[in-house]
């Protein structure tokens, strides 16, 4: 239930209230002035103090001080006798959480009590929260003892000193999240929120409406206000995942937030001014992507003022046994295999530096999660590895094979060919939800609905909430 200190200088009082509270369920030990609380106080972790505001030997002011300045969190309550104006106001004023007069009302000072520790354990809950995901997103746990790697550390650890926009270049799976929630957690605004949207995760016409809100009535189904994501993340960071998936009409409002750090709701009038932190991350070639007019220069530019491009894993091939060790003792933890896996063989770790890895550090991931699973004995073994990763070169097709008696090939019809395959065969892996397929081949869903009307592919298609 919680601990709870008492001071009064009447005995009677102090006995009464921990029998009373005793029977409650709390732990109750009692104090007959202040600065025998004082002392308590240091050699005790309390989830109340209740105290008299009038004592010999330091009154309630007093205990109320050596709270504020020994345990913070803990909540005080006054008792007065005294039930005077004057005394409320100079306790409420010095961060008691609430005061009752003498003689109280028994029900009254139990739900003061109850309402106190409850407030004291959602503060313990929260700054527990906080503790876990500094930890979490610590630069220590982006692995990597590469040059590579080593350059990008250094650049984050720079970055995340300051306020500036970043944007974060990679392939698929590299770990551009990751960074962004370091940058985030490891700066001046890590006590407010990180918040992150995939821009090419939703059709076009719900992008607008999760970044910004809408207003009541400003579509069919606008039946209440809604509130936006990047108004929730207020004096946080906000994180464009796949930012060139963003439809040209929304590239133009977030230049708007960008420039100006406002922005309207959907159907609304009122400008909402934001103070925000801009990650934004692609995998994409962004100087790509301007000079095909899919992405906006100015944009782009307001988005650049610093880049950092995390190198794919083929190219930190140092990074696997690092990497390997990490996974392990995660998913050791994760699926109740403490200790049980205690490395890999060198014949297996071998395979895995001699493969390619295009899904990158996420690929790497899953594999060592399979493995774990799978592996009956103390080390991962080659035989837990999947069949695909020994010879991927048998796994395509040999494209040289057409001109070996120098035969003509229309290269664009044999490329559409083969795009039509992958995604007929994604939406039939997926049961036809069409924002899974996309994801499997590494599309956003705009790209995935277009080149399904392209290709003229029928079915039943659906779009899984997620």
């Amino acid at each position: 239930m919680g601990a709870i200190l008492v001071v009064d200088n009447e005995k009677s009082i102090c006995d009464f209230l921990r029998i009373m509270l005793e029977k409650e369920g709390y732990e109750v030990l009692t104090a007959r002035n202040g600065e025998a609380a004082a002392q308590m106080i240091r050699e005790n972790l309390f989830d109340l103090v209740l105290t008299d505001i009038r004592m010999p030997r330091a009154g309630g002011i007093d205990v109320l001080e050596t709270v504020n300045a020994i345990s913070p969190a803990t909540p005080v309550v006054i008792m007065t006798a005294y039930a005077s104006a004057e005394t409320a106001v100079e306790a409420m004023k010095k961060g008691a959480y609430d005061y009752i007069s003498k003689p109280f009302n028994v029900d009254d000072l139990q739900l003061i009590i109850k309402n106190a520790i409850e407030k004291k354990k959602l503060y313990d809950e929260n700054a527990h929260l906080k503790t876990a995901l500094k930890d979490r997103y610590q630069f220590s746990n982006i692995v990597g003892k590469s040059a590579a790697m080593a350059k990008v550390f250094a650049l984050v650890r720079k970055v995340a000193e300051s306020n500036a926009t970043v944007l974060i270049s990679g392939e698929s799976g590299t770990g551009k999240e990751l960074v962004a929630q370091a940058i985030h957690y490891n700066g001046p605004r890590r006590d407010y929120p990180f918040v992150s949207i995939n821009c090419g995760a939703m059709p076009e016409n719900l992008l607008e409406s999760e970044l910004f809100g809408h207003e009541r009535g400003a579509f069919t189904s606008a039946d209440s206000v809604k509130i936006g994501l990047m108004e929730s993340a207020d004096k946080g960071s906000f994180f464009f995942d796949e930012v060139c998936e963003a439809p040209l009409s929304t590239q133009v409002k977030l230049l708007r937030v960008l420039q100006e750090r406002r922005f309207n709701r959907v159907g609304g009038t009122r400008p909402i001014t934001v103070d925000l932190r801009i990650i934004a991350a692609t995998n994409r070639d962004v100087t790509e992507a301007v000079k095909n007019k899919t992405f906006r220069e100015d944009l782009y530019y307001r988005l650049n003022v610093i880049p950092i491009r995390i190198p794919p894993l083929r190219q930190r091939k140092d990074d696997i046994p690092l990497l390997v060790n990490r996974f392990i003792a995660k998913y050791n933890d994760r699926h109740q295999r403490k200790g049980q896996i205690r490395g890999i063989d060198p014949e297996a770790l071998s395979v895995l530096e001699k493969y390619h890895w295009p899904g990158n550090v996420r690929e790497l991931e899953n594999m060592i999660e399979r493995a774990v699973v799978l592996e009956k004995k103390d080390i991962i073994q080659v035989s837990s590895l999947p069949e695909e990763i020994f010879d991927p070169s048998e796994k395509t097709e040999d494209f040289t094979r057409p001109f070996d008696q120098q035969q003509m090939v229309d290269l664009e019809k044999t490329l559409s060919g083969i795009e039509k395959k992958m995604i007929v065969g994604a939406l039939a892996r997926t049961g036809g939800i069409m924002n899974k397929a996309a994801k499997l081949l590494n599309l956003s869903f705009r790209s995935m609905r277009y080149r399904i009307q392209k290709y003229k592919i029928k079915g039943k298609f659906e779009i899984e909430e997620t």
